[in-house]
């Protein structure tokens, strides 16, 4: 069970329901996610696609626009190279259909996860010589990418760089010594001489900025529409920008709030035919997208492709013309997302008898070895085991030619820190605080996991998970309205969570366990005003029914639950204490 904590952040929540026609729990929510100044209030509130900030604003957008105009004019052959995950995918969907459109000679590739690894490299590189490319655009990497990039500019070729990732830097006298390629232009919000306004957009929001200012700058429009393509266009990757920003868990805050918002809402009339074979292959009611949807059910299924085959299925898909080829792809990235799921199930289960059944149960930091689980689950089974035991994890597996290893942290442990402590003990790694990815030697297994468990000084408290409570707000206080009033506070996700409740002394006059899993419990509560209402948790157990009469406290949202015409208010419960 977790430690419960109350939010007590300050403000004057009176005067900002009464300004905004809100409820005051729902500032008081508001609040908890920082959302501070008046400007924040309107931008979360009521941000609109005018609320999205110039792009214009972005250091080289122009520079690498006219670049680019000056290649396809020439008929110069440009090549995309992109990543095997959700946001590279979408980044390439964008910058493809965006160039063509422009009349560009255009092609894309996608590194391989487990053959090339991420990003840009110099095989890559030789590779678009030999084809006769021109100018390579990256997107979703490329920023770190500063020996690959020399060497495609040895070759005289023209490099744009799109990306979101952090500069990287070297310590030197206890400073941060920035290093950037030696690319043509450079659009990353990162940059330190970058004046966009937010710099936590994901990969696929910089290419459509990018198109954004292309389009402007060629006059591209449409011959059969009244509609310009700066217009209709950037609608239609709008939803595209939207998918990887949730995909990617970027916090949906500022802009991406908005990009979010509407570009879920535009999915419904999407004019992308893959997009629309995948909903329905996940069947899901393509009017009803929702920032979970994406990041838990069509998210996965592209990211499966670039996980288990090749990302250009999934690209291939979001490009297609036809529907039974978009059709035929999208039923294989179910399938391969299905494929994957069980490889994490089965993977997850080996990893949790391993934990429990050996002295592993003891560290504080767990380095798992699982020999012959899939490379590319390494990462999600670290977090499976993480969110398990609530201890920072790294999952190892067989490489092609050294252990690979991934890992996932809690707060309190910065990963990357504390990995660089015993980097000798590696041939590679990277990351940051909450996530980390390595290489190392089979014979080093062992000394890693005493290493880093010998030098951490993580405490009980430290170990033990946090939930932090919104609102803690009696049940008989929630009314339809309210539950209604909600929905302003969508989309849900990182940095914008759904709300969290909390209520106690609840009598408990029904609990028992339902459904065809036997994994949900439903009870009948009783407030300290002898207000009835009904709850119900899910992925419960036969030990969390609670004892007739007892008195109970909880953590909950509360739902509006609609069977037959009838709509009755029903408490959904995280956790029972």
């Amino acid at each position: 069970m977790s430690k419960w904590m109350v939010y007590g952040k300050k403000a004057d929540f009176k005067g900002i329901a009464k300004e905004y026609n809100i409820d005051m729990v729902t500032a008081r929510i508001i609040r908890n996610r920082d959302i501070i100044t008046k400007n924040d209030f309107d931008m979360y509130l009521n941000g609109d696609l005018n609320s999205l900030h110039n792009p214009e604003l972005l250091k080289d957008v122009k520079l690498a626009s006219n670049i680019l105009i000056d290649k396809i004019k020439s008929g110069k052959k440009i090549r995309i190279i992109g990543d095997y995950d959700i946001d590279g995918i979408c980044s390439i969907t964008i910058l493809y259909k965006g160039l063509t459109r422009c009349g560009a000679n255009v092609d894309y590739v996608v590194p391989h996860r487990i053959h090339d690894g991420y990003g840009i490299n110099e095989r890559l590189i030789d590779e678009a010589y030999e084809d006769g490319i021109d100018t390579i655009l990256t997107c979703d990497n490329g920023i770190a990418a500063i020996n690959q990039i020399k060497h495609a500019k040895d070759k005289a070729m023209t490099v744009i760089v799109t990306d979101h990732h952090d500069i990287p830097f070297e310590m030197i006298n206890d400073e941060k010594n920035y290093s950037l390629p030696n690319a043509d232009a450079i659009v990353n919000p990162k940059q330190l001489d970058c004046n966009y306004p937010f710099d936590g957009i994901c990969g696929a929001v910089v290419a459509y900025k990018l198109i954004q200012v292309l389009y402007k700058l060629m006059g591209v429009s449409s011959s059969d529409s009244k509609l310009t393509a700066d217009t209709k266009d950037l609608e239609d990757f709008l939803e595209f920008a939207a998918i990887a920003t949730v995909g990617d868990v970027m916090n949906l805050i500022n802009e991406n709030r908005v990009i979010v918002k509407y570009g879920l809402k535009h999915i419904a009339q999407t004019s992308n035919i893959g997009l629309r074979c995948l909903i329905n292959a996940c069947e899901l009611d393509i009017n009803n997208i929702n920032s979970y949807h994406i990041g838990f059910v069509v998210g996965p299924c592209l990211n499966a492709s670039g996980r288990l085959e090749s990302a250009n299925i999934a690209i291939k898909m979001l490009l297609a013309n036809n529907y039974d080829e978009a059709n035929k792809l999208a039923i294989k990235l179910k399938a391969l997302n299905d494929e994957r799921k069980e490889l994490t199930e089965n993977e997850a289960k080996k990893a949790f008898e391993l934990i429990d059944s050996t002295s592993l149960k003891d560290d504080k930091v767990l380095v798992v070895y699982l020999p012959d689980c899939h490379e590319s689950i390494a990462g999600i089974i670290a977090g499976r085991i993480r969110e398990k035991y609530y201890k920072p994890t790294i999952c190892l597996t067989n490489g092609e030619d050294c252990i690979k290893g991934s890992g996932r942290s809690i707060e309190g442990y910065n990963m990357f820190e504390e990995i660089s402590k015993v980097k000798d003990l590696l041939t590679k790694f990277g990351g940051h605080p909450m996530a980390a990815g390595l290489s190392l030697s089979p014979d080093n297994i062992n000394a890693f996991r005493t290493a880093l468990n010998s030098c951490q000084s993580l405490s009980s408290e430290d170990l033990t998970p946090k939930t932090w409570i919104d609102v803690p707000m009696p049940l008989d206080y929630v009314s339809f309205d309210l539950i209604n009033e909600f929905s302003v506070l969508e989309p849900f996700g990182k940095g914008n969570e759904k709300p969290i409740f909390a209520d106690r002394n609840l009598k408990v006059l029904s609990a028992r366990i339902i459904g065809k899993n036997r994994n949900v419990l439903k009870l009948q509560l009783q407030t300290i005003n002898g207000h009835i209402v009904d709850a119900i948790k899910f992925k419960a157990e036969e030990n969390d029914i609670p004892e007739l009469n007892s008195n109970i406290n909880i953590i909950y949202y509360p739902d509006i639950n609609e069977y037959m015409g009838n709509r009755k208010i029903q408490f959904i419960i995280n956790e029972i204490g």
